[in-house]
């Protein structure tokens, strides 16, 4: 059944008062050593903007944030602050950490409401970077770039920009408004932005270095869901987990049932089961091949999952997909680590059991391991000038890490152009 995405519930992101934000910014022990920042591996510098916020210095934490971090709103909303700045921090072993997320969400948004501009454009003088990709870390490498002034042009393969942050995440994690916001906010740096414009087919590298640009930067992310190789794979109803959110978010409208089971155990599992909920399906159910305890997605996800009222069956791995007249009616799993069976009736079946690089056979001799991920010396890959950050060169990790990955590319590629002009 085709269900339109305005039939999804109603999201409304909590307001965040400025009494809370400042009585929240007082607990905080101000600690010398500052934990909380060493944490961060963008380098937001929470412990500065919590002190300029705390003696009501706004537009100094806003300054403090954005300087550091371009996706500051991004990061406020997504990144899993309890493995970083929030689980480091002092209060911790007191009573709880400070709600950091919240107060850089707080002062982000206090700098969209005002229409501040606190990052200054640097008149582009030096030579011309490519940046191939529009993903977190894209985004980061190029405003970093910018700021050194070079003349940098970001080069994606879609109709919008983003990466995964457009594509993948749900409105109800990551309002796209917010996205927007802060590409928005790049433009005015002066990066160039070209879509439909993909890597191999589009574009080539040949083809940009005789237009001048004298560095390029791969940052094309890990956009593409494995292949599941079990009977059944082939019915119609069987969906890979990013297609299913990209639909969702770019498209309006999704071809779905009223039985879907969402296998995985990852973030983009969780994030298939609740969009799914949420467009409106009463049966939604994730089947993960482990115990719960070693699921990867974080633990907020976990608890919506419950307060959706979408079950986990852990301990069972895909056995087979049934169906009739080409369309998928039931799935069946075994246990991992007993003899149990489960058949469940489903009209979708979602896998989202991790993503894959998309292939990079047409660059020319450009060396990527048995995964198909780019192998890089510090950020240099083995072809002259062609730098590459982000997934596709370390693997999946969160998009404060593709952040912190742009930042230092960016660095790399400046030293290595300053290098090559005093030749």
């Amino acid at each position: 059944m085709g269900r339109n995405v305005k039939s999804l519930k109603k999201f409304k992101e909590e307001i965040i008062l400025p009494s809370f934000a400042i009585e929240e910014s007082a607990r905080c022990l101000l600690c010398h050593d500052a934990p909380c920042s060493k944490a961060c591996p963008v380098g937001t510098n929470p412990a500065k903007f919590i002190r300029s916020l705390r003696f009501r210095n706004l537009k100094g934490a806003v300054e403090t944030i954005r300087e550091n971090n371009i996706l500051g709103g991004v990061c406020a909303r997504i990144c899993p602050t309890a493995k970083y700045c929030e689980g480091a921090c002092s209060r911790t072993g007191i009573d709880k950490p400070i709600e950091i997320a919240k107060l850089q969400r707080y002062l982000t948004d206090y700098e969209s409401v005002l229409g501040m501009e606190v990052l200054d454009k640097v008149e582009a003088k030096k030579e011309k970077v490519a940046v191939i990709g529009s993903g977190p870390s894209g985004l980061a490498a190029a405003t970093k770039l910018a700021q050194f002034g070079y003349k940098v042009t970001v080069f994606e393969g879609k109709e919008k920009l983003g990466g995964w942050l457009t594509y993948g995440i749900p409105e109800d994690r990551l309002p796209q408004v917010v996205v927007e916001n802060e590409i928005g906010y790049i433009k005015k740096l002066g990066v160039e932005f070209k879509t439909n414009c993909k890597l191999g087919k589009d574009i080539k590298i040949g083809d940009l270095k005789k237009d001048g640009f004298k560095a390029i930067l791969i940052s094309v992310g890990m956009q593409n869901s494995k292949n599941v190789d079990i009977k059944g794979a082939e019915l119609s109803g069987v969906l890979k987990g990013t297609d299913f959110l990209s639909e969702v978010n770019i498209n309006g409208k999704v071809e779905i049932g009223d039985h879907v089971i969402v296998i995985g155990g990852g973030d983009v599992a969780v994030d298939c089961a609740t969009t799914a909920k949420n467009l409106g399906i009463e049966d939604v159910k994730i089947v993960y091949r482990r115990k719960i305890e070693n699921m990867p997605a974080e633990r907020d996800s976990l608890k919506y999952l419950q307060d959706l009222n979408i079950p986990i069956f852990t301990g069972f791995k895909p056995a087979e997909i049934i169906g009739e007249n080409n369309k998928v009616t039931r799935f069946k799993a075994v246990g991992m680590f007993d003899d149990s069976e489960i058949e469940l009736p489903a009209d979708n079946v979602i896998f989202a059991i991790g993503q894959e690089v998309e292939s990079l056979e047409n660059i020319e001799n450009l060396k990527v391991n048995e995964k198909g991920i780019i192998i890089t010396d510090n950020y240099k890959t083995n072809i002259e000038g062609i730098f590459a950050s982000g997934d596709v060169a370390e693997g999946d990790k969160t998009v404060v890490y593709a952040l912190k990955e742009g930042k230092e590319a960016a660095e790399v590629i400046a030293n290595y152009l300053e290098k090559e002009g005093a030749r």
